[in-house]
């Protein structure tokens, strides 16, 4: 008995330091001059649960100047613990537009803001455009204009059914380009008509230009020529 005891022992230690390697290994990869770019998303960040990544993206897109949504997103997304592709989007898309907003000078206080963005994009799951028809991109931005408008589901001043047309506008641009699905190409689409929805309804300016991805080498996926943003 003492002897099958001693093994089994033995056995769970030695699962439990090939799990710690393992998560070392992974967490603390180097990207080396042969990696390619794909890998590099998958090295970096594989350890962090989506809450990590976004509280990540919070603290860091605090620091963001300028009123250009997409510019903003890109400085983010190109961040190691950011995936070509994930969740953590449904965070970073909504964020960039309240931090430009509010650089824009519009009058929201950006701490709460972005706290309650987090809770939000935290409960849009993954693969919600596949599985649910509607994109986590889109959603994150009419997250942000329902904290920016204070909306909520028994709203009766507009802005309920304002957000449903910026929604609907945005989500009918993405069928028709059609799948697969991209969070970069889906968060360029949202920011798009979110940008226009800003500039038409609350007195301040953002800053858009249509730009090229540049994320298409870390895209397995890209669908290259049908994407508007392809280089």
């Amino acid at each position: 008995m003492k002897k099958i005891w001693k093994k089994a022992f033995l056995f769970a230690v030695l699962l439990l330091f090939s799990g710690m390697q393992y998560r070392s290994a992974s967490a603390d990869a180097v990207v080396k001059d042969e990696d390619t770019t794909y890998d590099r998303y998958i090295a970096f960040g594989a350890d962090l649960t989506v809450k990590e990544k976004a509280e990540l993206i919070v603290k860091d897109i605090k620091k963001e100047q300028g009123t250009n949504p997409v510019v903003i997103f890109k400085q983010i997304a190109e961040k190691e613990y950011v995936s070509i592709h994930g969740p953590e989007h449904h965070i970073l898309d909504g964020a960039s537009l309240l931090v430009a907003y509010k650089n824009a000078g519009g009058e929201i206080d950006l701490e709460q803001a972005l706290d309650r963005l987090m809770a939000e994009g935290l409960r849009m799951p993954g693969a919600m455009c596949g599985l649910w028809g509607i994109c986590g991109a889109i959603t994150s931005i009419g997250a942000a204009l329902a904290i920016i408008d204070g909306t909520g589901p028994l709203s009766t001043d507009g802005t309920w059914g304002n957000h449903m047309q910026f929604t609907s506008k945005a989500i009918g641009e993405l069928g028709t380009i059609n799948g697969p699905r991209c969070c970069k190409r889906d968060a360029m689409i949202a920011f798009k008509n979110g940008i226009d929805y800003v500039n038409a309804h609350y007195g301040v300016i953002l800053q858009y230009e249509q730009m090229q991805c540049g994320f298409t080498d870390f895209n397995e996926q890209c669908i290259k020529e049908r994407c508007p943003f392809h280089e």
